[in-house]
């Protein structure tokens, strides 16, 4: 495990962005195409919000998918190569800021959001807690904060039910990828206790089903302040 695991995760990130964009544009992992992907829109949508703000936004297809629907969005993401991509295919305001940016104060919106989505963008421990306390600020009246993750009983495997630091893996991906990132694993007690430490009421857990496995293929928590 890396001595400094928050900063492994950005660095793998920015090492796999063009890798990234390839399997997102080309649909290469299976349980985004089936389940997943669908599932965050729908989930979002059920909202029915004018202002979405995605966090972690990659490349920018959920932003894409949600202007399609008549919201208007904004995407940030730490890798600037991924919101060049985002940038190139347009529908949404994109900037690239860190966490940490988002942190202390560096990135500055000129409006409340309505929902603030995390789509399996959150893999730190200490810099997560920090970053969804600040957000409580970014919520309009009402607003929703959502999060769709791995579902802990699915992505726990064989290791002990504990949370904590995990070793990363590009299995199942291209061989384009190298440098998996750690991520830091919770269990579902540990997820709800984060939101109640955060200022947050979980209001909903959904749980898409992967149409093949017949299991959880994520977790989606919705929450509000």
């Amino acid at each position: 495990m890396s001595s400094n695991p928050e900063k492994h995760i950005l660095d793998s990130w920015h090492s796999n962005a063009a890798a990234w964009t390839t399997a997102i544009e080309q649909q290469t992992i299976e349980s985004r195409r089936l389940i997943t992907n669908k599932s965050i829109v729908d989930a979002i949508s059920e909202q029915n919000p004018s202002t979405v703000l995605d966090i972690g936004c990659g490349e920018g297809w959920l932003c894409r998918a949600l202007a399609d629907k008549g919201m208007k969005v904004w995407g940030v993401d730490a890798i600037p190569d991924l919101i060049k991509a985002a940038q190139s295919k347009g529908k949404a305001d994109y900037a690239v800021y860190t966490y940490q940016d988002i942190i202390a104060d560096a990135f500055q919106p000129a409006q409340l959001f309505n929902v603030i989505v995390f789509n399996f963008a959150l893999f730190g421990d200490e810099l997560v807690k920090d970053l969804l306390s600040k957000l409580t600020s970014y919520l309009a009246p009402n607003g929703k904060l959502i999060i769709q993750t791995l579902h802990p009983h699915i992505a726990c495997g064989d290791s002990p039910y504990i949370s904590g630091w995990r070793n990363g893996s590009w299995v199942g991906f291209s061989t384009d990828f190298t440098d998996p990132a750690p991520w830091f694993f919770r269990t579902l007690e540990s997820w709800v206790s984060l939101f109640h430490e955060t200022g947050y009421v979980l209001i909903e857990i959904k749980e898409p089903v992967h149409p093949n496995t017949g299991k959880p293929a994520s977790a989606i928590f919705v929450a509000t302040t």
